[in-house]
């Protein structure tokens, strides 16, 4: 039996034949000796093991300890990677040069994070290159999901020795579609409990000056708003739950957080300083870092207390989620930045989170490591 020397979690109680494919638990280990724990159904993230201001380690991210808690969650996107596109597309219809496209509808009138059936669900061809680093990949056939083309998608995840998390994904396709991958992480940072404590308390920066206002049912109004005098403005450091339920359409349409942030940006694609947030009673930090124009926050609005690992439990807003990716319904909203993926064209795109234990907005350098150096 190999048990991860941190996580506590059992290799051998994520195999299993799912898909015709099997499916494992892989467990990335850097010279500091902390873990991240990854199962290639759905490049689940299960455990992130890191220190606390003491030295204490805890798991940081939500998950399940068996494959079939994974497969049976009821969040089916919990810390799972997410496509063929992430977010939501108005009433599961776009067009591509004039030729409408049809989605599943999996979330109230709209289509939700690839469908029911999206890389969240998929099992994916697993090789660790190394100690610290996993890559994936996997075939999305023309016409999976209702999506055009066949997309070939690598996702690599690296775990560098300065705590930082890199997720770099890469997709080509042979027909025009529309990609918008990303990592719904989950995370708690106080670590994983039962119960896991709520997030209202956590210190919250985001590096945006505009975000994208959505309707009752979750889809950009069209509009880009200034975060100035708004719930939505983290320029300033400060905790989540200072405004998550004030008196605004906007926090009432979300149920609390639940919309995109411009990230700000001196180059579209540079990797760049997006979010931080800092955990007041065990003093964990964690930065967020992409080349995405924009990060989902999500505050966990709709948990239900449901079990997790190893008997933790996950109430409402026991987690916080930053997706980075292009803003929700690109193909419905011409003026947002085109989602449109080309044969001949390469899709990339890079994101970054560093754990640590620090106060403050103030971004850092990232190591050398995010680059597979």
């Amino acid at each position: 039996m190999q048990i991860s020397k941190l996580s506590g979690l059992k290799r051998e109680d994520f195999q299993s034949t799912i898909q015709g494919k099997q499916t494992d638990l892989f467990t990335l280990v850097n010279k500091r000796g902390f873990e991240v724990c990854i199962t290639n159904y759905g490049g689940a993230l299960v455990a992130i093991m890191v220190p606390d201001i003491n030295g204490k380690i805890g798991n940081v991210i939500q998950g399940h300890d068996n494959i079939q808690g994974v497969v049976e969650s009821p969040e089916p996107f919990l810390s799972t990677l997410i496509g063929r596109y992430g977010n939501r597309i108005c009433k599961g219809h776009f067009q591509i040069d004039g030729e409408t496209y049809e989605l599943a509808i999996n979330n109230g009138p709209n289509h939700l994070h690839g469908g029911p059936t999206g890389f969240h669900a998929r099992v994916w061809d697993a090789k660790q290159l190394d100690d610290q680093t996993l890559e994936l990949h996997y075939l999305s056939a023309d016409g999976e999901e209702g999506f055009p083309g066949n997309l070939d998608i690598t996702v690599i995840y690296r775990w560098t020795n300065d705590n930082e998390l890199a997720i770099e994904y890469k997709a080509t396709t042979d027909k025009a579609t529309i990609v918008n991958l990303t990592n719904h992480g989950f995370f708690s940072l106080a670590g994983i409990a039962n119960p896991t404590p709520d997030i209202m308390d956590l210190e919250c920066y985001i590096n945006a000056d505009f975000y994208v206002p959505i309707d009752e049912v979750s889809i950009p109004t069209g509009e880009i708003r200034s975060v100035a005098g708004t719930p939505f403005d983290f320029r300033t450091m400060h905790a989540v739950g200072d405004m998550i339920d004030a008196d605004d359409e906007q926090t009432r349409n979300g149920a609390g957080y639940d919309h995109s942030w411009l990230v700000s940006k001196e180059e579209f694609g540079e990797l760049s300083f997006a979010a931080k947030i800092y955990e007041p009673n065990s003093g964990r930090s964690m930065e967020v870092w992409t080349t995405e124009p924009a990060v989902q926050v999500y505050t966990d609005n709709w948990a239900t207390g449901y079990p997790g690992q190893l008997g933790a439990t996950f109430p409402r807003r026991s987690a916080i989620c930053f997706e980075a990716q292009h803003a929700p319904d690109t193909p419905n909203q011409t003026h947002f930045p085109s989602c449109i993926l080309r044969p001949g064209e390469d899709y990339w795109q890079l994101t970054v989170y560093k754990f640590g234990t620090s106060s403050g907005p103030e971004n850092t350098n990232l190591s050398g490591d995010i680059w597979g150096k």
